[in-house]
């Protein structure tokens, strides 16, 4: 009797650990089950997977649609920008990454350009292009500058540009080691290349950075960066306000010492005439 008690213990403790552990299925039984959940976990991912091409759709017709709406508005502000001395080269000077692009001669150039314009193509992921509209100028014969970044048929992106026409000794290209210009020293860079290698560089024209700027961080609110300076002042008034208020408090409280001062002096001497009568 006593064995048969150890017995069914003995089976009822594996069945718990069975139960506990999950190592009682033959291991067929268990891959198999692995396989059918694998199964079904890439049919829901399909699903996912289709959702998102969907909604992919949906949002390129949305921007299409908001595009055409903004470009009423691009217009409006590029004809406001053109009654502002120097907008776009301020503009380029204030932004961190441009700045970096540009030297002394880059500047000067640059002055003389008078409107930026970036168009996205129609269906927008097939590329965009951006155009730079310059005043007469002693660099360069060109009226307009532009580079346009779009796919192949290959579907690999590739970039194309305006051929500058430089005039006789102003070929900024061919000028080595140009004086970084203010903003670009406080960052420490290299002296730059000219900001127009850019219009013939198109090694990687599916990572252009400069482009990718333009487009989707100045493009949208240059005017932000036309003002970074102005802020910078504003932000140094409000610290030169704050240093004022803290001199004239450290006045007031001289004086209110200095009161009290003269209270207790008073009040020394009340007290020795008040000996003398007694």
């Amino acid at each position: 009797a006593s064995h048969s008690n150890q017995a069914a213990f003995s089976s009822n403790r594996k069945r718990l650990n069975c139960r506990r552990h999950r190592v009682c299925l033959p291991w067929t039984i268990i891959k198999k089950e692995q396989q059918e959940a694998i199964e079904h976990i890439d049919e829901v991912q399909n699903e996912i997977d289709r959702l998102n091409e969907q909604a992919s759709e949906e949002i390129l017709k949305v921007e299409q649609k908001y595009n055409k709406l903004r470009q009423p508005f691009f217009q409006k502000r590029s004809e406001i920008i053109a009654k502002i001395p120097n907008f776009w080269v301020t503009t380029f000077v204030n932004h961190p990454q441009v700045s970096a692009l540009l030297g002394e001669e880059d500047e000067e150039a640059l002055h003389y350009l008078s409107r930026v314009e970036v168009t996205e193509f129609e269906d927008i992921k097939s590329g965009y292009r951006i155009d730079f509209y310059f005043d007469e100028n002693p660099y360069f014969e060109n009226k307009a500058l532009s580079k346009e970044f779009n796919v192949n048929e290959s579907g690999d992106p590739v970039s194309k540009s305006s051929e500058i026409k430089w005039k006789a000794g102003k070929d900024l290209t061919k000028r080595t080691g140009q004086t970084p210009n203010k903003a670009g020293k406080k960052r420490q860079h290299e002296e730059p290349e000219s900001f127009f290698t850019w219009f013939t560089d198109h090694s990687d024209a599916g990572a252009d950075e400069l482009g990718e700027v333009i487009k989707d961080d100045i493009w949208p609110n240059p005017l932000q960066y036309y003002l970074v300076p102005d802020m910078e002042d504003e932000e140094g008034d409000g610290d030169d306000d704050d240093e004022e208020e803290e001199g004239l408090e450290d006045i007031d409280e001289g004086e209110e010492e200095e009161g009290e001062d003269e209270d207790e002096d008073g009040d020394g001497e009340d007290g020795e005439d008040d000996g003398e009568d007694d």
